[in-house]
């Protein structure tokens, strides 16, 4: 039972009453006898106290939680030749909480109800104040500014009646047809101050005296309107007479002066209505037409001759009246029918043009609303021979228009993948906790899958050709702590592509190192493509068991690559293990789940499936097969699936062993039987409720596919043609035929990149499946050889090889195929050429036959002198002449050589001027075959 005062409390404590009550006073609680009650908050209170005093404040250290976040972005761009390069963006996150004491968060508990303090009286009075006096001051400006517009305006109003007077007095001395003209101007500026008048009347406080300034304008204004109209009047009386003919008569009548010249310029427009129009234009329509007219009536005879002179073309502003050809019904009247059809120039509309990722040059004129040549004129001043049918890539065109003045957008239209996952979205599934997926990584024959075939209990690596995987190997393991999912990439430089794919498909990332071997180029890649992916890296150190194994180097080449061990303050847990003994696995494993757990891996299961391609290739009796990691979802046989541009019903699944399965949930992996092509690895795989909408999808992203590829075909003929034109480079046309989608594209990766300055490797084809007699055909016709791996071709396509003369070579090992290759292209490089000296011959005395020419006696002084040998020609260790010689000979026989101290004679090829005392210089080329 709990104590109720000091004198049971301090019973309970076994502790003199005195006592306790002198703690008590020191800790601040106020008890001066046992009978005094005593509460929780007073213990707590005494408990402190009591801690601080015995320094116990900070003997139990909080709890720490580190959570590490890693984001991965994508950014693709393209470079000055057009190949899109990705660029990886990764941003770190890190937190670290620490739990908080019981008495912490008491302690701060209170201090948060005055946190919001109420503003006093005072400082409510001061603000108050400070508003009224803005509001005085605001006051007393619009009184002065109001005051200063009534001045303005009888100042202005005193201008005007001056004005007004003068006028009157100009219109009594000159005639009518003259008076028109210059009340123009005043009427103007009574319009201009009736508006501002008008403005100024809608102010709220507004003077008797602006009142009377209105009234003024306003008389003013009808005086004005009244002018206008006699004005018009006179103009259609002289546009009439132009229309009869007597243009030239009646034109200097109504000449104003020159200060009025805008009458003139407004005389000028009413040719333009017809007679059945109604003569309500806006002004700025006016002005427009007007001055087009007068600046063809301003043009001079001489002008005229000029453009008769001119080549017609199309684009003749003139509309063909100043040159070559005339209206049918005489020259006024094709003049007049010009001018009503004039539409003054208007600024160029700006469109927004949506580009789909492939476009033809006449599609794309017509979104922009031009001509196709023009667009064709733009491409060619970018540098670009194209022609108006040609395909244009989405980045190409969207320059185009920019250039062009519009605005350009990357189109998503008619994509029915839009909708994909409207159609994908279930509701909402209950998730739960999935296995982990975990990836194998490592630098080959570091012993990844040796280390996983213990994991397994299974003899894996013995069937691998040459001992090295060569495919994306997809197990699920059951330990005694759980299910894991294992992903077993290959380790070879030319499976780069794998393992990115194994990156991205995984949670976790054991990265194997041998201890004997070290971090290898491969290593450091896997380290990349794990950061780039942002999952976590457990690092076995592994052979652990050889006795030249050196771990701690192993550790200090990896933090070299940023990938800390725990020891030394990282997040990377080191486990030393070894694949032959089973050494340390159980450690590896435990760490492996202890990740998991902390990254709270959960996925729905009762949803549609969707998942990752890892494998896929062709099978001679089954038809395509692909090997899929399930994500999330359950992957149920007779399911509609869509993995990339294939689709089709799962006709049968079977997990990593053969055996047959109804279903696979999140992370298991399952080879499925049923689709319609060997869809691409790392393609993303989902179930659909509509086998109707797959199919359309599937078929929208084939042509994609196909625009984009011909469009890259294009591009790459043009590329290759101005290469070829440059240095006639040699080329080795191969077709690859694999048995896997990866294998596959790592073999043909492999052989491009060999590819030097002189000899090229071009895969004419690339594909999954044997060598059929279509493989042969185009081999034939691009005289290439046919590369199978792991594959092999029927009778009939041997048949047809040998009757072709087309190589075949099969290999399963991935080293082979790329020597074999690299020793073929070094047979087809230019060999070097090396000169050699053979010897030094001087001319003792030169004989001079008609016949022949000069013939030279020769000493051979060094080495010896062959007959097919070259000759320099030096005179006092110059040389001025370099050949080949004519002949040979000893005493009177012909000669192959002749060797050192022995006489001989010869004769130079088209060369005479020889003299006694030159020294002939003997060499010979030499061809060295070069290596890659």
């Amino acid at each position: 039972m709990a104590a109720k005062n000091v004198e049971s409390f301090a019973a309970e404590l076994k502790l003199p009453v005195e006592t306790l009550l002198e703690q008590l006073k020191a800790a601040g609680v106020k008890k001066t006898k046992g009978e005094d009650p005593i509460s929780e908050a007073d213990k707590e209170k005494l408990l402190e106290a009591l801690r601080k005093a015995h320094g116990g404040s900070e003997a139990a250290p909080r709890k720490k939680i580190t959570i590490t976040k890693r984001q991965t972005s994508e950014i693709k761009q393209a470079d000055g030749s057009g190949k899109s390069r990705t660029i990886q963006v990764e941003v770190r996150k890190k937190r670290v909480f620490v739990k908080r004491d019981e008495t912490d968060a008491a302690a701060d508990a209170p201090a948060v109800e005055p946190s919001a303090p109420a503003i006093d009286q005072a400082e409510l009075d001061r603000r108050e104040a400070e508003a009224a006096r803005q509001r005085e001051l605001l006051a007393r400006q619009e009184e002065a500014r109001l005051a200063k517009l009534a001045a303005e305006e009888e100042a202005r109003a005193a201008a005007q009646a001056a004005e007004q007077a003068a006028a009157s007095a100009a219109a009594d001395q000159t005639p009518d047809a003259e008076a028109t003209s210059p009340s123009t101007e005043p009427a103007e500026s009574a319009v201009t101050d009736a508006e501002s008048a008008g403005a100024a009347g809608a102010e709220p406080e507004k003077k008797s005296k602006v009142r009377k300034v209105t009234a003024q304008q306003a008389t003013a204004s009808s005086e004005a309107r009244r002018a206008v109209e006699d004005e018009v009047a006179a103009i259609n009386r002289l546009m009439n007479a132009a229309r009869t003919g007597k243009l030239a008569a009646t034109a200097k009548a109504p000449e104003p002066p020159k200060p009025e010249a805008k009458a003139d310029t407004i005389t000028l427009k009413t040719p333009v209505k017809k007679p059945g129009e109604e003569s309500s234009d806006k002004p700025k329509d006016k002005k427009n037409e007007k001055s087009v007219k007068s600046s063809q009536l301003s043009s001079t005879w001489q002008e005229d001759g000029a453009k008769r002179r001119a080549l017609k073309t199309r684009g003749d502003a003139t509309g063909g009246t100043g040159g070559w050809r005339g209206g049918p019904k005489g020259r006024n009247r094709s003049t007049e029918k010009v001018e009503s059809n004039f539409v003054a120039p208007t600024e160029p509309v700006i469109k927004d043009v949506h580009i789909p990722e492939t476009i033809t040059v006449a599609d794309l004129a017509h979104k922009m609303s031009v001509k196709g040549a023009e667009v064709v004129k733009t491409l060619m001043k970018m540098g670009q021979m194209v022609t108006i049918n040609q395909v244009l890539d989405q980045e190409t065109a969207m320059i185009v228009v920019e250039e062009m003045g519009h605005k350009a957008f990357a189109a998503k239209l008619d994509d029915p993948e839009a909708f994909l996952e409207e159609s994908v979205e279930d509701q909402q599934a209950e998730e739960l906790n999935r296995p982990p997926v975990v990836t194998i990584m490592g630098h080959v024959d570091h012993g990844k899958t040796s280390l996983l075939d213990y994991i397994r209990r299974a003899k894996v690596a013995a069937g691998e050709a040459g001992g090295i995987t060569q495919h994306i190997g997809a197990y699920h393991v059951e330990t005694p702590r759980g299910v894991i999912t294992f992903l077993d990439t290959p380790g070879h430089e030319a499976f780069t592509a794998m393992r990115a794919r194994g990156a991205n498909a995984t949670d976790i990332v054991i990265l194997v190192v041998a201890a004997d071997d070290g971090v290898m180029p491969q290593t450091k890649e896997a380290i990349a493509h794990a950061k780039a992916a942002g999952v976590p890296i457990v690092v076995a150190i592994n052979k652990i068991d050889k006795p030249e194994a050196n771990p701690d180097r192993v550790k200090g080449e990896l933090v070299a690559e940023e990938v800390v061990p725990e020891e030394f303050g990282g997040d990377s847990p080191f486990i030393q293990v070894s694949a032959k003994t089973g050494q340390g696995v159980d450690d590896l494993l435990e760490n492996v789940l202890l990740q998991a757990e902390v990254l709270e891996l959960k996925a729905p299961v009762k949803s549609m499936a969707k998942g990752l391609v890892i494998e896929a290739r062709i099978d001679k009796g089954r038809g395509p097969v692909a090997t899929v990691l399930v994500q999330s979802g359950t992957l149920r046989k007779g399911d509609v699936l869509l993995a990339g541009s294939a689709f089709g019903r799962v006709r049968a699944m079977l997990d990593e062993a053969g055996r047959p399965i109804d279903e696979a949930g999140p992370s298991i992996p399952a080879e499925i039987l049923g689709l319609t092509e060997v869809p691409q690895a790392g393609d993303e795989m989902m179930a659909l409720g509509d086998e109707r909408k797959a199919r359309e999808i599937a078929l929208f992203r084939q042509g994609k596919f196909r625009d984009v590829r011909l469009a890259r075909q294009q591009a790459a003929k043009l590329e290759n043609m101005f290469e070829n034109m440059v240095d006639q480079a040699k080329v080795l046309p191969l077709i690859v035929k694999a048995d896997v989608q990866g294998s596959q594209e790592a073999l043909s990766a492999s052989l491009q990149k060999l590819s030097t300055d002189e000899v090229r490797v071009q895969v004419v084809h690339a594909a999954v499946g044997a060598i059929t007699e279509s493989d042969i055909n185009l081999a034939t016709a691009s005289k290439g050889v046919i590369i199978g791996f792991n594959v092999r071709a029927d009778q009939t396509s041997k048949k047809l090889a040998e009757a072709n003369g087309v190589e075949l070579r099969y290999y399963n090992i991935i080293y082979d195929a790329v020597d074999d290759v690299k020793n073929a292209m070094q047979g087809m490089l230019a060999p070097e050429k090396k000169e050699v000296a053979l010897g030094l011959v001087e001319i003792r005395q030169v004989f001079k036959v008609s016949r022949l020419g000069n013939i030279a006696g020769c000493m051979v002084l060094e080495g010896l002198i062959r007959r097919s040998a070259r000759i320099r020609l030096l005179r006092e260790n110059v040389v001025i002449w370099e050949g080949e010689l004519d002949s040979l000979k000893r005493f009177k026989d012909d000669a192959k050589e002749v060797k050192e101290g022995f006489e001989c004679g010869l004769t130079l090829k088209g060369y005479d001027d020889i003299h006694e005392g030159d020294q002939l210089e003997v060499f010979e080329i030499q061809e060295i075959a070069r290596t890659l």
